[in-house]
């Protein structure tokens, strides 16, 4: 029997991480080969264009379980029985910024989302969020879209995954694919905990395969800690 299509929403669609996602959930990579999608994509006024722009090359690729496409930047048009909410979009840290200014912004946008959902989309949607401060964007959320239960809600901290493990690669020398299970606990940001306890190199523990304390609770926790910083810094980076 042919399965109903899933609503999925991306916000933040015509930002970079939006852009290379949508193809993903658009060709069944993210829901499965056999899964069809209605998809909605949110964003700012200022990216209408892009958006219009990206719905046409969705159509030109002519994804076989795309059944519809829709974009705007209302998020009670878009959340309307929405299945899935992909939450990509969020104001951006820029140099300067503080913590608090950050929260700041993206409380709002947030708030409005959340409400949003709350009013119209089902109670059953599944929500994940990317946008960082993911975790307290992530509470924000939930916070206002109280008809869905709390255990439908989570949210990545994937790039300071990927960078403790670049860390802890490089420094017992071993590819990358050889590192597994650290964990980083608390908010994209310096106050967060990168934690190698439970970590392995080549299925051994990691703190026994590098075995210097210092380094583990010095260079590698401040470098993954503070990697933003710098990439926000350097002129080269679109951060």
């Amino acid at each position: 029997m042919e399965k109903k299509p899933l609503v999925v929403c991306v916000t933040g669609a015509a930002g970079q991480i939006g852009y290379s996602l949508v193809p993903l959930v658009a060709s069944g990579d993210v829901f499965g080969p056999d899964q069809p999608i209605e998809l909605r994509m949110l964003d700012i006024e200022f990216m209408l264009e892009s958006l219009k722009g990206l719905a046409m090359e969705l159509e030109d690729c002519a994804y076989p379980l795309l059944t519809s496409v829709k974009y705007g930047t209302d998020p009670k048009e878009l959340f309307k029985d929405l299945d899935v909410g992909l939450f990509v979009g969020g104001f951006p840290r820029k140099q300067g910024m503080e913590r608090k200014d950050l929260i700041s912004k993206n409380c709002n946008i947030f708030k409005e989302q959340g409400t949003a959902l709350n009013e119209v989309a089902k109670a059953t949607t599944k929500c994940l969020v990317v946008a960082n401060p993911a975790n307290t964007n992530c509470l924000i959320l939930s916070n206002y879209a109280s008809k869905i239960p709390k255990e439908n809600f989570s949210c990545l901290t994937r790039l300071d995954h990927n960078r403790a493990i670049a860390q802890l690669a490089a420094k017992a020398k071993v590819d990358i694919s050889k590192v597994k299970n650290p964990i980083i606990w608390g908010n994209h940001s310096s106050t967060q905990y990168p934690d190698v306890n439970s970590a392995t190199i080549n299925g051994k523990p990691a703190k026994e395969v590098i075995n210097d304390e210092k380094y583990l609770h010095g260079e590698f926790m401040s470098t993954v800690q503070k990697l933003s910083l710098i990439h926000i810094s350097e002129p080269t980076r679109p951060y």
